[in-house]
């Protein structure tokens, strides 16, 4: 009777909510210095699961001193850092981590299914589901008629193809690609956007350092700008790149017509051209309408915003400009 009593109890007990995971990376105030050389001033940041996160910034941002104290390839000498919820470096973690540096090569005489097992030895992946690995990550970099040719033969777009298939090998959480797309044509950079979709897809997280801000835009969920070792700005790529605009350029509208746009947001008149810039991307049909319907003719429609590159020099230019020296 006790016991029921017990079970009874425990059965109308209150549930408490499971711990929510911790963020892919995390880091507070990570610091880098060698000697007197500060290669990272202070890093603090936080990367959720399963999104494409964009890590930009200027040639000696210190990007790359992140990167390699995120992988555990260099300690950090200030601060603290998680990856996958372990401190960075845990070998265990690091089992979970796939990663393609910007700089790689492998031997030109193996072929691409040689250096590929290779690398799955050495991940620790069960031998008996290697060559089934091996064929499952050739067929998502497109490199599944070309697996059994020798490294030295690739051109550098195959070579990037096959270092991109290197670090999916064993379906990481968590994937590092520095610069992936940067040996490749146009055909081979819609192929890796199409392979990080991919892995957002199946719950991984991308991790992505690039210079081609235009394949950041198309991809990323959230971006963080780094300049002198520190994030200058953090969130989602439409936080970042802010409002959105409309120009048309119409003839046969008067000044009333004209003014009666207002109500669809702030407006700019340049001789033809009619701006409104905040405007919500839904009321741009309305807007061709109610030109038409007031008699007007249009010639053109251009919603926009800023670029990333646009936010990314304004942020930079910010950032670098030299203090004002106080009024006396």
């Amino acid at each position: 009777m006790v016991a029921m009593t017990i079970s009874t109890a425990q059965a109308h007990a209150p549930k408490t909510a499971s711990p929510l995971p911790a963020p892919a990376i995390e880091t507070h105030d990570l610091a880098k210095r060698y000697g007197d050389t500060v290669a990272l001033a202070g890093l603090t940041m936080t990367v959720p699961r399963g999104e494409v996160f964009g890590f930009l910034g200027p040639n000696g941002a210190g990007k790359t001193t992140a990167v390699k104290l995120l992988l555990g390839l260099a300690r950090a000498t200030g601060g603290r850092g998680q990856v996958l919820g372990a401190p960075i470096g845990d070998l265990r973690a690091r089992r979970r981590i796939g990663y393609l540096p910007e700089l790689f090569r492998y031997q030109s005489w193996l072929r691409a299914r040689e250096v590929l097992g290779a690398h799955s030895e050495l991940a620790g992946l069960p031998a008996e589901g290697r060559s089934r690995e091996i064929e499952a990550v050739l067929q998502l970099v497109g490199l599944t008629e070309r697996g059994s040719d020798r490294v030295g033969a690739f051109s550098k777009g195959m070579q990037q193809r096959l270092g991109l298939a290197v670090a999916l090998l064993g379906e990481p959480e968590v994937v590092f690609l520095d610069e992936p797309t940067s040996a490749l044509d146009p055909v081979g950079r819609a192929d890796v956007r199409g392979i990080i979709r991919h892995l957002r897809e199946r719950g991984a997280t991308v991790f992505l350092n690039s210079h081609l801000l235009g394949e950041v835009e198309r991809v990323c969920d959230r971006v963080a700008i780094v300049d002198r070792g520190r994030v200058i700005a953090e969130g989602p790529i439409d936080e970042l790149l802010g409002a959105r605009s409309l120009r048309v350029r119409a003839t046969g509208l008067d000044d009333g017509d004209r003014s009666s746009f207002a109500r669809f947001g702030p407006l700019t008149v340049d001789g033809d051209w009619l701006t409104i810039r905040p405007i919500e991307p839904e009321v741009v049909p309305e807007v061709v309408a109610t030109i038409v319907a007031a008699g007007g003719r249009v010639h053109a429609v251009e919603p926009g915003r800023a670029t990333l590159e646009d936010r990314f020099l304004a942020l930079l230019q910010v950032e670098e400009s030299p203090p004002t020296e106080p009024k006396p």
